[in-house]
């Protein structure tokens, strides 16, 4: 499209511009006259390049090329933007204005502004290059400005993620002590599932063993001869038999070589399954020797956070001393059992369905105890260790059971209660029943509710609220 030129300029010469070449350095050339044109045309509209200006200035130059009509029309807004960003205006057009070029004839002001604008125009390459890298074809490429941050636009956004951070890590927390939670759940469950299968293979549920001066051997079997606590009668139905058996050497109750050797391999080996995820990993912590059938130098032991539940008292023994004439009678069947605890799990206890007169289904089997946070990896024997200074599979003793005689508590330090169920979550703490069913149960339960569930047979009607 040919658009003719204002009579007052002189375009002769302008029309011969050809491109010859795909080169950079001749497009470059056949830019540079196609802006000296547009400089022309806008001079008389004060410097103001419009889209119909560029356009007669390509056709001009190239007449007939399609492409550069294109090329020119596309282009222009990039001109224009280059233009207000990099002050190229400044560039084409300075020369132009200047030198009095106004008072020049037609004839000659052709060739002064060819010169003129040649000027110009290595000068703006010096200064501002226009076009990119070499080009195979005939579409420029103009050099924008890259964006950048300001500072305090990198603050806004520094304290926007700062904000999100905020809000987003307590739910993150929340939805891992979740899934802690419901892992706890699990181990409950798999631990009352391992109970059912005990009771229903030798008829009454796990006991809670001797006393803290004895560990498990698995030459006394089940039940009140057992010396062990619930834990370790337990292994078999939580598919550890292989640990349950070592030291076995068919002596009842004996303090031999092997059931030394025996003791202290199984208490280097860890079950995951007794301890709350949300409390502290399966591992390794510091206990006290045991005396009565195991070796006493051994320092080192799992821990349960667990506990069996015995309801009022954590033995039914009567008339026996924990650690003199307590074998002799085991061996001799003439201890006479007074049934003292009112719980499911005590020592020397053999508790079946049957004795279970309020239902399985409204009595605690196991749950969770409380400890003091500063005692988690200690062993600590005093009034303030908690009662967790035990070895895993310890007899009859605080450490492995606790009372529903006091209300639950959730773990705090300073605070000493070595007889109370509770755990280290917020807000509710587990519970195992008997049935094989598990339950979160708040810390705010009415503490009747509460005995009443950890008693087998007291006769009451409960209900738990969910």
């Amino acid at each position: 499209m040919m658009v003719k030129p204002s009579p007052c300029h002189n375009l002769r010469g302008i029309k011969d511009m050809k491109m010859k070449s795909n080169s950079r350095k001749d497009f470059c050339a056949w830019f540079a006259k196609v802006e000296l044109f547009v400089a022309f045309l806008s001079r008389g509209k004060g410097g103001v390049c419009s889209p119909t200006m560029l356009q007669s200035a390509v056709a001009v130059v190239a007449p007939g090329r399609t492409n550069s009509i294109i090329v020119g029309v596309a282009g222009l807004e990039a001109v224009l933007k280059v233009r207000e960003a990099r002050s190229v205006s400044a560039c084409l057009t300075m020369p132009l204005a200047t030198g009095g070029s106004r008072n020049v004839p037609p004839r000659t002001r052709g060739r002064e502004a060819r010169s003129k604008a040649t000027a110009s125009r290595s000068d703006c390459n010096r200064r501002q290059p226009l076009c990119a890298a070499p080009h195979p074809g005939p579409e420029a490429v103009v050099c924008r400005p890259h964006p950048a941050f300001t500072l305090v636009e990198l603050l806004v956004v520094i304290a926007i993620i700062g904000m999100l951070v905020g809000l987003l890590l307590p739910a993150v927390q929340q939805a891992r002590e979740a899934a802690r939670q419901m892992q706890c759940s699990n181990h409950l469950r798999q631990m009352a599932l391992a109970s059912l299968n005990h009771e229903a293979t030798h008829g009454y549920y796990p006991s809670g063993g001797w006393d803290d001066n004895w560990v498990g051997d698995p030459d006394c079997g089940f039940g009140s001869l057992q010396p062990g606590g619930w834990a370790f009668s337990l292994l078999p139905y939580l598919e550890q038999n292989a640990l349950f058996q070592l030291g076995a050497d068919q002596k009842f109750a004996e303090a031999t070589t092997t059931q030394k050797e025996g003791v202290k391999q199984r208490l280097a080996v860890t079950v995951p399954l007794f301890n709350c995820p949300s409390r502290r990993a399966a591992i390794l912590y510091p206990c006290r020797g045991v005396s009565g059938n195991g070796d006493s130098s051994v320092r080192l032991s799992p821990k349960t956070d667990y506990a069996g539940n015995c309801c009022n008292n954590n033995d039914e023994r009567q008339g026996y001393s924990l650690t003199s004439d307590i074998l002799p009678a085991i061996k001799n069947q003439t201890w006479t059992s007074g049934l003292v605890s009112k719980g499911v799990v005590s020592g020397l206890s053999a508790i079946s369905n049957a004795s279970i007169y309020d239902g399985t289904s409204n009595t605690y089997l196991i749950g969770e105890k409380y400890l003091q946070p500063e005692n988690y990896y200690t062993d600590r024997n005093d009034s303030t260790n908690g009662a967790d200074n035990e070895p895993l599979y310890t007899g009859a003793d605080c450490d492995t059971l606790r009372y529903t005689s006091t209300i639950p508590i959730q773990d705090r330090s300073q605070y000493h209660n070595s007889i109370s169920f509770g755990s280290s979550h917020a807000g509710v703490f587990g519970m195992a029943f008997c049935d094989g069913s598990v339950q979160r149960v708040s810390y705010s339960i009415n503490s009747v509710t509460h005995y009443y569930l950890g008693n087998r047979d007291d006769g009451q009607a409960v209900l738990l609220q969910q």
